[in-house]
């Protein structure tokens, strides 16, 4: 028998299938859209999501830039079913990304403390 998203909650720590959240909504303390989840990257060596990818800055999917967020710099609102992010338009705007075809190398722990700093998130590595 399968169980729900609720049957799965234990106290505070939730379990869900990751392609539950691929596709939810992100937006900031201001309720700005800041694009989609895409998908979710995990840290093999240490079993934890290390990123979710965001696409945003498209146009009906089209053109859309990706970026790598700390999976620390967001929070899930289970109401909503949508992630916030404390960040404006702008600052993704000004972000570094990469497009679907040009991923960076996600495993340099040079490069992700680059974007953990980008985002004022500690690296789940320290």
């Amino acid at each position: 028998m399968l169980q729900t998203n609720e049957e799965l909650a234990i106290g505070k720590m939730r379990v869900l299938a990751a392609d539950t959240l691929v596709g939810d909504k992100v937006v900031n303390h201001q309720n700005e859209d800041l694009g989609k989840i895409e998908h979710l990257m995990i840290d093999l060596e240490n079993g934890r999501v290390a990123y979710a990818v965001l696409s945003f800055g498209g146009f009906l999917g089209m053109g859309d830039k990706l970026f790598a967020i700390p999976w620390n710099a967001l929070k899930v609102d289970t109401v909503e079913k949508r992630f916030i992010m404390n960040a404006d338009k702008k600052k993704l705007e000004l972000a570094p990304g990469f497009d679907q075809d040009h991923w960076p190398n996600m495993a340099d722990r040079s490069w992700g403390a680059g974007v953990y700093k980008y985002y004022d998130a500690t690296p789940y590595w320290s």
